[in-house]
């Protein structure tokens, strides 16, 4: 689950929504409601939180006097542009009905986040004010234990979701270089007072630009990727595409269709292929094709 302050956020920007305006009271006796939350909301914490929403997703709760001091979201569509806004709202919006979403907890199954999530408030006030984190970090391969325990002092750069998974990008002082972070392998973490200046020429979104997943390597060069998916994956990949270079350039219906890509080939990329079993082939590159071959042997070979 988010964080309980942001799970804050979103039920009171979801409320403001779906319900129109509302006077501090009835949100309030809303609050109070909902199973979700322990205790009020004094009106300090109210208003905290709505600078926190404008802080965070850019959204404004405005106070409307002419009407009775009601309180509604004055830029709603702000989220329409705004992917982190509409991202999260989907995902961590609190159903109104609290109640009923609650009692049906054995038949609504959610998939369980990695406990790092614990970490994501340090973690996006560290990317929210330029500041410096020293994280105690274990790696999957290390043994549990202190003597295995890496510490690292980071400069914070972007958060990235990918496999259920937050990872934090950030330049690590004793590598000396850009590094991604898994949250859920981190022991612990500490916001220091060292703040720090971004590169004025860094954009997260150009950073990962050409990658399925998190590894980036500028020795690798782009190229471009064929495929041809049989059955239903194809229909699977026109509603949520490999990467964002996707191009669909061949269709036979009921039989297969070909898409192209033009992206570095990353051991992240194969393992998505691979997950689609035989539901695609690699038709170009031949040194990816090849390198699907081996992976289809080597498999094969643990079960002789």
């Amino acid at each position: 689950m988010i964080s309980k302050t942001y799970n804050r956020y979103f039920w009171l920007l979801d409320t403001l929504l779906t319900s129109g305006p509302l006077t501090y009271e009835e949100i309030r006796m809303k609050w109070e409601d909902n199973p979700a939350f322990d205790g009020p909301l004094p009106i300090r914490t109210f208003h905290e939180h709505r600078r926190g929403i404008k802080e965070m997703l850019g959204v404004v709760i405005e106070c409307d006097k002419s009407k009775g001091n009601v309180y509604y979201v004055k830029n709603p569509e702000i989220l329409k542009g705004n992917k982190i806004a509409k991202w999260a709202l989907e995902k961590y919006s609190i159903p109104q009905d609290f109640v009923a979403f609650n009692s049906m907890k054995d038949r609504i199954l959610l998939e369980e986040i990695p406990g790092g999530i614990r970490h994501l408030d340090t973690v996006i006030e560290a990317l929210r004010t330029n500041t410096e984190l020293i994280i105690g970090y274990q790696k999957y391969e290390s043994e549990q234990g202190e003597e295995h325990r890496k510490t690292f002092h980071v400069q914070p750069y972007s958060l990235k979701v990918f496999n259920h998974r937050w990872y934090l990008l950030g330049y690590v002082k004793e590598r000396q270089e850009l590094r991604n972070l898994s949250l859920d392998r981190f022991l612990d973490v500490e916001l220091l007072k060292t703040s720090f200046e971004m590169p004025a020429d860094f954009d997260a979104r150009k950073y990962y630009a050409n990658v399925v997943g998190i590894y980036v390597n500028p020795e690798l060069h782009i190229t471009n990727v064929k495929i041809r998916t049989y059955g239903l994956q194809a229909e699977y990949l026109r509603s949520t595409p490999l990467h964002k270079s996707q191009r669909e350039v061949l269709s036979k219906h009921g039989e297969f269709a070909e898409f192209t890509y033009r992206l570095c080939i990353t051991h992240e990329l194969i393992s998505q292929l691979l997950a689609m079993g035989d539901k695609v082939e690699v038709l170009e590159p031949e040194t990816l094709r090849e390198k699907m071959k081996r992976c289809l042997i080597d498999c094969l070979t643990r079960y002789k």
